[in-house]
């Protein structure tokens, strides 16, 4: 499923298992149906934040830039720069 953010600021939209979904003014990015289901989503597509839509074309990408937060530990320097 594709999500897309209606509005002109950025958006964070609550996913399952405590992960966001960061989308920017009209960027556009995937989600699953159980994420689309979550009452906090719901309340974003009944008051016209964001849009929810199947995907129509297999190979389809989103647009745009999204960003899923896992909260993952953050490292300071390069990550690859002993490989």
């Amino acid at each position: 499923m594709e999500i897309t953010n209606l509005t002109k600021k950025p958006l964070s939209v609550p996913l399952p298992a405590g992960k966001r979904l960061f989308l920017g003014p009209g960027k556009s990015g995937q989600i699953n149906w159980k994420a689309a289901e979550r009452p906090a989503v719901q309340a974003l597509i009944e008051s016209g934040e964001v849009k929810v839509s199947q995907e129509g074309k297999k190979g389809t990408k989103a647009k745009g830039v999204a960003r899923i937060d896992t909260h993952a530990p953050s490292y300071t320097g390069s990550f690859y720069s002993n490989h």
